[in-house]
């Protein structure tokens, strides 16, 4: 009987140490927490990052425009308010028409008597010119969405600065003078020619007939700045249009929501309508016939969609009202490209290399950045595509 009781609790021993090894095996030892070891935290999703959004929306003329202001500029606005396409063009539209009509106010409307002589009526068409231009350029800022009228902020608009002067200077006139390089080449011979006909005729060596240029320049600028011609084509009529036709219809255009490029040949429409009143006046005061007259009007106003759409470039390109002002003064000066002349062939292959000189050259010799100080990285000079 001893020794059954002793087995069974012998068995029972058995069985708690079996216990107690399992329940050891199953449940790890307890870590002891040193104030050295970093807590573990809990393992939590990890987020995913949407990518932002990228604006590949940027004309090939512009680049990005300015994200919008903040709240409290006083120049731009966040809430705002747009300008529409109709009423931009609108807007270009009754400054071309007020443009044109203005010439004839002082005869048809102030019954004014008619100028006396050629000098008189140029002088009061440059009156009529800068009466437009300075009403557009009032014009403007009642349209556009602006809530500052800062003077240096108003001049930016219009692309009057002061900085990167040279660069607006004699980058876009060298560029325009590759399309000349054919004329400047047909000068330079016929120059030559003329030399030497008069060294044969007079004996005198090359120096005499510089000097004799040098001193007859002082007489010849005089009776040039006393030229109204001269005053129409380089100072009133390139000023006054680049103003009013690229300075002031060029933001409207932009901030409208038209692109760069619509831009570029849209504007020049406005510029052409404007030479229409041309057609009249050598129909009428020449004698031509009306087909002539459409022919030599239906010329230049081809000629003038070609410069503008060049001096729009320009202008959207740079930034700044000079670069197109230089350009327009210096056609003026050149009149139309000579592209071909019987028994000079040097003169027709400088055209073709001035030509493919400047198609090479546009881009690169226009590139915002020369012309303008990166800000917040971004390069748009103005960027009204932001203010509508």
């Amino acid at each position: 009987m001893v020794g059954k009781m002793s087995l069974i609790r012998a068995r029972e021993l058995r069985c708690k140490v079996i216990q107690t090894k399992r329940s050891k095996i199953q449940k790890p030892p307890k870590q002891e927490s040193s104030d050295s070891d970093p807590p573990v935290l809990p393992r939590s999703k990890p987020e995913t990052i949407e990518p932002e959004a990228v604006d590949i929306s940027h004309s090939l003329f512009l680049s990005p425009a300015p994200q919008a202001a903040a709240p409290g500029n006083p120049i731009m606005e966040e809430n705002q308010g747009s300008l529409s396409k109709p009423v931009a063009v609108m807007a270009c539209i009754t400054m071309t028409l007020f443009y044109v009509a203005i010439l004839y106010a002082p005869t048809l409307i102030l019954r004014l008597p008619p100028p006396q002589s050629f000098k008189n009526f140029m002088i009061r068409r440059f009156v009529c010119a800068a009466v437009s231009s300075v009403a557009s350029v009032i014009f403007v800022p009642l349209i556009l969405p602006i809530r500052s009228l800062e003077a240096s902020f108003l001049f930016g608009v219009y692309g009057i600065r002061s900085d990167h002067l040279w660069q607006a200077v004699v980058f876009p006139l060298f560029l325009t003078s590759l399309m000349y390089v054919g004329s400047l080449t047909l000068k330079s011979i016929l120059l030559v020619n003329k030399w030497k006909q008069h060294r044969n005729q007079d004996g005198r060596p090359l120096f005499d007939c510089i000097k004799s240029t040098v001193l007859s320049f002082p007489s010849q600028m005089s009776s040039v700045a006393s030229n109204v011609l001269f005053w129409r084509n380089f100072v009133v009529a390139p000023l006054t249009e680049e103003l009013v036709f690229r300075a002031c219809m060029i933001p409207l255009l932009l901030c409208g929501g038209f692109k760069a490029y619509n831009v570029i040949f849209v504007c020049p429409t406005f510029f052409s309508i404007a030479h229409l009143n041309h057609m009249m006046e050598i129909y009428s005061q020449q004698n031509y016939s009306l087909l002539k007259a459409s022919m030599v009007v239906g010329l230049q106003l081809g000629y003038t969609v070609i410069f503008g759409s060049y001096a729009s470039f320009l202008f959207i390109r740079t930034g700044n009202l000079v670069a197109p002002l230089v350009a327009h003064i210096f056609c003026n000066y050149m009149g139309l490209p000579v592209l071909f002349v019987q028994r000079k062939g040097l003169v027709s292959m400088a055209f073709v290399a001035g030509m493919i000189s400047f198609a090479w050259l546009l881009f690169p010799i226009t590139r915002p950045d020369l012309y303008n100080n990166r800000t917040n990285n971004c390069r748009c000079w103005q960027g009204y595509c932001s203010w509508s």
